[in-house]
């Protein structure tokens, strides 16, 4: 593999998407919440028990001090994720997408918990807030979402540049043709997963926030969408999808480097299962722990997807790349 990797593109995109639109979502969130302190009651609600009144009251202070400080620490970071380790187009949208959802998600909170206070003698006198929270994740995630698609793609950047000679081949006839496919799942991914959704159907129920069921749903989704895959290795190159059809990964043969053999470990490498960001910005689906498939791409863009029988995928991707060439077919 290469050793120097180029410097992550789109970097003031990054900062705009990821550091930018978040700290002038909370900054404006401040001064909003600020400006509404004449009709607010001292002390206000700061806290609500499910879908009873509220149950905690405090300061304006103690009512912004989330998004105050904790959503630009979060924006910051995934700045710094993206700004540095971003060579692939998925993780600057991973940390735009989360940065601005988060900022927008905690705003309308703070915001909504605030306006149904507005002009009231008595902030125990304030309604239930389900409402609120279902059009806080709601805004959330749209703005997550349009977030994310507004981030540069990246561009192609093929090579003619002969595989890495010390990667594995597999023998191919001249005119052969082959395909390796397989599909891989996560057990344990599936299980904590699974156990995290039915925590918040339990929370739902218990404490009477049906806006809990839509987070529930999105958790269901998003489990769906990363915990089970098809890897194939064919003409395309190496494509792994869920079965929503996103994410996906696609290295075209003449992007490859080099593809190998790796050993993963999920959760000290990468934080956990599903598609995920991990160590120098590698980027893909790691949903066990094990032997899978990392791919060196063009522009420093690593890739590994954990799969049953790497050896055989690796080294037909690595021949096939060779092949896309005009080199050679057989080692």
């Amino acid at each position: 593999m290469t050793t120097t990797r180029p410097t992550p593109p789109h970097r003031l995109a990054t900062t705009v998407t990821t550091l930018v639109v978040p700290l002038l979502v909370i900054a404006t969130t401040v001064v909003v919440a600020v400006s509404w302190t004449p009709r607010l009651p001292d002390p206000l609600a700061v806290h609500w028990s499910g879908s009873q009144g509220p149950d905690a009251f405090g300061s304006l202070k103690d009512a912004v001090a989330i998004p105050l400080l904790f959503a630009p620490l979060f924006a910051l970071g995934m700045w710094a994720l993206a700004f540095w380790a971003g060579r692939d187009a998925s993780t600057r949208r991973l940390a735009a997408g989360f940065s601005t959802g988060l900022a927008v998600l905690m705003s309308v909170v703070v915001l909504g918990s605030l306006a149904v206070q507005l002009d009231l003698a008595d902030a125990a006198d304030a309604p239930g807030i389900n409402d609120v929270v279902a059009w806080a994740f709601g805004g959330g995630i749209l703005a997550g979402t349009l977030a994310a698609l507004v981030v540069p793609r990246d561009v192609p950047m093929p090579s003619t540049a002969p595989v890495d000679p010390t990667a594995p081949r597999t023998a191919l006839a001249p005119e052969e043709r082959a395909a390796w496919t397989r599909s891989v799942t996560s057990p344990v991914g599936a299980w904590v997963g699974g156990g995290a959704v039915l925590v918040v159907v339990v929370l739902a129920i218990v404490l009477q926030v049906p806006a809990l069921l839509i987070l529930a749903a999105g958790l269901g989704l998003l489990l769906a969408s990363m915990l089970v895959l098809r890897v194939s290795v064919d003409a395309r190159g190496l494509v792994a999808r869920s079965p929503l059809g996103r994410p996906s990964v696609r290295v075209p043969l003449d992007e490859v480097v080099a593809a190998r053999v790796t050993q993963i470990d999920p959760f000290g490498e990468f934080g956990g299962w599903g598609y995920r960001v991990g160590q120098g910005g590698r980027v893909g689906f790691v949903l066990r722990k094990g032997e899978g498939i990392e791919v060196e791409r063009t522009g420093g863009r690593v890739h590994v997807v954990t799969v049953d029988d790497a050896a055989t995928g690796a080294a037909l991707l690595n021949t096939l790349a060779d092949r896309a060439r005009g080199g050679a077919t057989a080692r």
